[in-house]
């Protein structure tokens, strides 16, 4: 006989590959790598990603940011277009130079909406990449926060992104991960937060907003660490007994 047996209180391979879940803080680590870079890291992949997609027969790009903590490295994407965002109503998103959004037919006036002369149309998915960023780099309110090649980032030039891997490399951006599918991580894109203050409240408020929920498995009470799904016991039906049955 030949048995290399281990405690029953070590974890072994043969339990599935480990998922993770809740907030924890994470470092940007990549951009839109290829191939090569993804080696470089760590990341065994067989082909260079392709960053392009299509959705109800429109082509999207996908901003992908590789993030890494001490327990998990996973990528958040962005799907962009360069496509100004209008609401169904007609309305399109405005963003200024301080990452300030609201909706409006025409340029903002309202009394809240600060530096209206520096506001424009704003396209597909960069309210998302402004908040990120915002939280990443710790932008302080009223500080800017805006690229001067937004036109060619949501068709897939990164290089002014890619400089903040090296620039906000000692930073961090807290994420909300969880599961999708029982087997894929996932990050949450309706709030990101900053490493201080740790306002987990804004996370549960954006999550108890019907128009922000997570397409994904988590852990409800957002504490990181091992994702434990919740199983849904099934009971089977009662069985009738009838006089008719036969009993071996």
């Amino acid at each position: 006989m030949a048995i290399k047996s281990n405690s029953s209180e070590q974890e072994v391979s043969g339990g599935g590959i480990k998922l993770y879940s809740g907030l924890a803080n994470f470092n940007v680590i990549a951009i839109n790598p290829t191939m090569t870079e993804l080696h470089t890291l760590g990341i065994n992949v067989k082909q260079d990603p392709n960053y392009y997609v299509e959705f109800n027969g429109e082509e999207y790009f996908k901003l992908t940011f590789w993030v890494k903590n001490e327990d998990l490295t996973t990528r958040m994407e962005i799907l962009m277009q360069s496509k100004e965002k209008v609401s169904k109503t007609g309305k399109h998103q405005w963003l200024n130079n301080i990452g300030q959004d609201t909706w409006s037919d025409g340029v903002p006036t309202y009394d809240w909406y600060k530096n209206p002369e520096t506001a424009r149309k704003a396209y597909t998915g960069e309210y998302t990449l402004i908040n990120f960023v915002k939280a990443w780099a710790n932008v302080a309110y009223g500080d800017e926060v805006m690229f001067d090649t937004m036109d060619k980032i949501v068709k897939g030039d990164v290089t002014e992104l890619k400089a903040l891997v090296t620039m906000l490399a000692n930073n961090q951006v807290r994420l909300l991960i969880g599961v999708k599918d029982g087997k894929y991580q996932n990050v949450y894109l309706h709030n990101f937060g900053r490493v201080k203050p740790q306002r987990d409240d804004l996370f549960v408020k954006a999550l108890n907003d019907e128009y922000k929920t997570f397409n994904a498995e988590f852990n409800t009470d957002l504490a990181w660490g091992t994702f434990v799904p919740q199983l849904a016991v099934v009971t089977p039906d009662e069985e009738t007994v009838s006089e008719n049955d036969t009993w071996v």
